[in-house]
């Protein structure tokens, strides 16, 4: 005697659901990501036609205003402080790079005295921050 048998289907998983998933999981990482904002100090970088920075974790942001003060976290600081703390901050906490935010206005050698005192300081790398200008074909 012959019995029937059922063809069993293989088990199978649906792109639906998962397409669902990796859009709620874009959307989790959407809403909980954190940017950099930088602090209450208006500056306007000046433009670049092309983005060359690397971002690490041990460094500090210094910005100068139009009036050529300087700012550490969102605090004025002066250039005595500014060379006592960058050196606390290298031998301490193992600074080696400083990312220079200054206004397109300021002095010229505003800029140059300050890289000048994180580079006395022991500061390694001094990137300096400008707004990526899109569009531009080299």
């Amino acid at each position: 005697m012959r019995f029937k048998t059922t063809k069993k289907e293989e088990p199978s998983l649906g792109i639906a659901p998962l397409i669902d998933i990796v859009f709620l999981l874009l959307i989790f990482f959407m809403v909980t990501s954190h940017f950099d904002i930088a602090s209450g100090v208006r500056i306007q970088l000046p433009k670049v036609s092309k983005m060359t920075y690397e971002q690490q974790k041990d460094k500090v942001t210094l910005i100068i205003d139009k009036s050529g003060l300087i700012y550490v976290g969102g605090k004025k600081i002066g250039a005595r402080e500014l060379m006592k703390k960058l050196k606390y901050l290298v031998i301490e906490k193992g600074l080696i790079q400083v990312v220079l935010q200054a206004d397109k206005d300021v002095r010229h050698g505003v800029v140059v005295e300050t890289m000048d005192i994180a580079k006395r300081a022991g500061v390694r790398s001094i990137v300096i921050a400008a707004r990526w200008k899109s569009g531009k074909i080299l």
